[in-house]
């Protein structure tokens, strides 16, 4: 049938997430993203339009794959502020781990390159990251943070959390991240969850 696609669309941009994932999005070049794909120029192009609007596929596929889950740990019931930020990064250490993606964190990656982005897409990466410190936020009121500590604390987690992604791509050990994990979810004045 004329016109009618010949490859899956939907595990292209799932090939094209990784891409962007692995090498970010100034060196996940077209030849990159068309050996990724297993696509030809021409198909990615007439498929997709241009690189920043395969990136916004892409950077959906990653939200959709993953806020759910984050979205899970964080409904709770959490004992205190402490264990709602543990839950949190330990979706992030399991995303880590995970032998099958690429080490880090395509939306960390995102943030450290939002100057070399469209501004649609760039728009897109904050509203993102805007997503997850909201999400905390109600996670952390619900858990028994005051209002005065929140926005604290919710930058606070967000901030372990990107950084787990960079030093996981600097060879740092899933021990390593553990301890910063650890630390990042006992807030200034609070016990130690786990205890």
């Amino acid at each position: 049938m004329a016109g009618r696609k010949q490859f899956d669309v939907d595990e292209a941009i799932r090939q094209a997430m990784l891409v962007f994932w692995r090498w970010g999005y100034s060196e996940a070049s077209i030849e990159r993203l068309s050996e990724g794909t297993g696509l030809g120029r021409g198909s990615l192009y007439g498929t997709f339009g241009d690189k920043g609007a395969l990136f916004r596929k892409s950077l959906a596929r990653y939200a959709e794959t993953y806020h759910p889950l984050y979205t899970r740990a964080l409904s709770g019931p959490h004992a205190n502020p402490g264990a709602a930020v543990a839950a949190f990064l330990r979706v992030t250490q399991d995303r880590i781990a995970d032998p099958a993606v690429p080490d880090g964190c395509l939306l960390t990656a995102s943030v450290m390159q939002v100057a070399a982005l469209d501004p649609e897409s760039r728009t897109m990466v904050r509203a993102t990251v805007a997503g997850l410190r909201a999400m905390l936020e109600q996670a952390l009121l619900a858990a028994g943070a005051a209002e005065d500590e929140v926005v604290e604390l919710a930058l606070c987690a967000l901030a372990t959390n990107k950084s787990l992604a960079v030093l996981s791509r600097g060879g740092f050990t899933a021990d390593d991240l553990a301890l910063v994990a650890a630390a990042a979810a006992r807030p200034r004045g609070r016990p130690d969850p786990a205890a």
